[in-house]
């Protein structure tokens, strides 16, 4: 037995388990009526949570690779982006996402693939063998040499079983998240429809400074004198430093035009995915030394006219941000919309009192989705833990 693997388990290549699924066929001819996209499979997420409709615009001519329920899909372009979802209906997908399935189900199990593809070792592996620079990308040749134990069988089923309840545990949060912010857009969509004396103003008559693109230097590996962040610090409504912070040396006087404050709000104007492009973020600390990257553009709301964080709310309602994002264009895969396109953007403004009597009731919603988060990642830690236990790494 080799050293270091358990009793029964054996060491094998990912070629030598799982092949790369070429059904290829014409979307329309085969009568599918979704297509999956990158933009569509979420980073660490195993569900596919969204799709396109075959004719409901130009499917470009790489859409041509058919997947069925049980396959699993695997972004093959920027790798570090960690997309492994599985297929729960039929459609098509491009020639740049993986369709994969196991070769012989009694030697592997299909529903231990996607776990099998999400732990740290095959994602080392798959962003190493990388190639290019600005859209890095990988074959399915430079996956078959990835080697992993794998289990017997009835081992096989223990471990999915396991995975599969973590990742339950998981997605039940966030369909309770997901539900508080049904009732916020709900909330705000009734409350701004019922509001009489609501004026439309465009956005340029709300700031108390013209909106302001962000910094982008050279990222350093451990040492800088001021902070940035990735876009994805603006999340859910949020701006949000936390686990996207990365070291930058500026002109510290220059910095200062960029610092973040409390009560900035942050739009982001450039982004692959049409959905989060144009949404915004709101920060509610202040901070030393963090500044903000260049695909963000930061808007400071005059308080004698509009709540910030009323404002931020609105602006992230399907119906608010629709009208924004209908602006956006778009630039070799990139959706951005511009500062012109934010300044006349119009956002609804009451009455300052019912603004008032709308942010409080929003705060309350607020906190319950803090304590929902915080159970979210409580499940993830749980869940990572019971995968490195499951493949016998220790912490």
């Amino acid at each position: 037995m080799p050293e270091g693997l358990k009793k029964g388990w054996t060491r094998v290549a990912f070629g030598d388990v799982v092949r790369q699924v070429r059904d290829r066929v014409d979307p329309q001819e085969a009568g599918l009526e979704r297509y999956v996209a990158g933009e569509h499979m979420d980073t660490d997420d195993l569900r596919i949570r969204r799709w396109g409709t075959v004719g409901d615009g130009y499917l470009g001519p790489a859409f041509h690779m058919r997947f069925k329920p049980g396959h699993v899909l695997y972004g093959s372009r920027r790798t570090y982006l960690r997309k492994v979802a599985v297929a729960h209906f039929e459609g098509i997908t491009a020639n740049t996402t993986f369709v994969l399935e196991p070769k012989e189900p009694d030697a592997l199990l299909p529903e231990l693939l996607p776990f099998i593809m999400q732990t740290e070792s095959f994602h080392e592996h798959s962003i190493k063998q990388s190639k290019g620079s600005v859209n890095p990308y990988i074959n399915f040749s430079d996956l078959a040499w990835y080697e992993f134990a794998l289990p017997p069988l009835e081992e096989q089923r223990r471990i999915a079983l396991v995975l599969r309840a973590s990742h339950e545990l998981i997605e039940s949060t966030r369909r309770l998240g997901g539900s508080i912010h049904v009732a916020k857009f709900a909330l705000l969509e009734r409350a701004i429809g019922g509001i009489s004396g609501a004026s439309l103003l465009p956005v340029a008559d709300l700031l108390l400074e013209p909106p302001r693109n962000g910094l982008s230097p050279a990222p350093s590996v451990d040492t800088g004198n001021v902070m940035t962040v990735s876009i994805s610090a603006v999340r859910h409504g949020d701006f949000n430093p936390e686990g996207c912070l990365k070291h930058a040396t500026v002109d510290a006087e220059f910095a200062q035009h960029f610092i973040v404050e409390s009560g900035d709000a942050f739009v982001i104007r450039g982004n692959g995915n049409r959905y989060l492009c144009g949404k915004a973020g709101l920060s509610e600390h202040s901070y030393e030394a963090l500044i903000y990257p260049d695909l963000l553009i930061r808007l400071r709301f005059n308080p004698e006219l509009i709540i910030a964080q009323f404002a931020t709310a609105q602006w992230n309602l399907p119906s608010v941000h629709g009208r924004l994002v209908a602006r956006a264009k778009s630039s070799n895969g990139i959706w951005k919309v511009n500062g012109q396109d934010i300044r006349e953007h119009r956002l609804a403004v009451p009455p300052m009192v019912q603004q008032q009597r709308i942010t409080e009731r929003l705060d309350v919603l607020r906190h319950r989705l803090g304590d929902v988060s915080a159970r979210e990642a409580a499940a993830k830690r749980l869940a990572a833990a019971l995968a490195r236990k499951a493949w016998g790494v220790d912490d």
